[in-house]
């Protein structure tokens, strides 16, 4: 998730829309929005971080798959999905997780474009080159966005931030598991061994 911040403000401000029209006519980069209008940036990722995005993702789903055996509680997105966060940011988290209830309370023709609500869980996943404070920046504005439970994931040095609606940032050195807690009941992630 290396990225480059571009303060647009001495040409244009970038409304929302713009915003939205600027991704569908450029669909090859990954762009987010800050909710002061820059632009950012992303670059693809190394085989490491995608390997390690990957491995989330399929852990997400298959936790989502498993709880009944016909039905999900909820739906799961990958790092290409826009999120446009209620307080004005477009952003794409790593991975994440919205309940049905909250799916099925978008209008179809909302579903078919950015998300216009914050996940209930997300993760972010940094890579080799991308800053620890960045992300917690980042993570603090989805929390202010109504974000219940988030994880920052930093594998260089094998750390997590936990974000937690309403409660004090909680940073683990080496988890061999992180919990879903009430957000994602029953869901255990065996981070020790992607950590490997």
């Amino acid at each position: 998730m290396n990225f480059q911040t571009l303060d647009l403000s001495p040409v244009i401000t970038l409304t929302r829309e713009e915003f939205i029209k600027l991704c569908a006519a450029n669909p090859e980069m990954k762009l987010e929005r800050t909710a002061k209008g820059e632009l950012i940036v992303i670059s693809p990722t190394g085989g490491e971080t995608g390997s390690f995005n990957s491995e989330l993702n399929y852990e997400l789903v298959a936790w989502n798959r498993s709880l009944t055996k016909n039905q999900t509680i909820g739906k799961t997105f990958d790092s290409s999905t826009g999120f446009s966060l209620p307080k004005g940011s477009d952003r794409s988290p790593d991975a994440a997780w919205i309940s049905l209830a909250k799916w099925e309370s978008l209008t179809p023709e909302q579903r078919k474009g950015f998300l216009p609500i914050c996940p209930e869980f997300l993760i972010e996943l940094l890579s080799p080159s991308d800053s620890w404070k960045q992300g917690q920046v980042k993570m603090e504005e989805y929390m202010d966005n109504g974000c219940l439970l988030a994880w920052l994931i930093d594998p260089k040095y094998r750390r997590v931030a936990i974000y937690r609606q309403g409660q004090p940032v909680e940073i683990l050195d080496n988890p061999q598991t992180l919990s879903g807690e009430s957000v994602l009941p029953n869901f255990v992630l065996d981070i020790g061994t992607m950590f490997s």
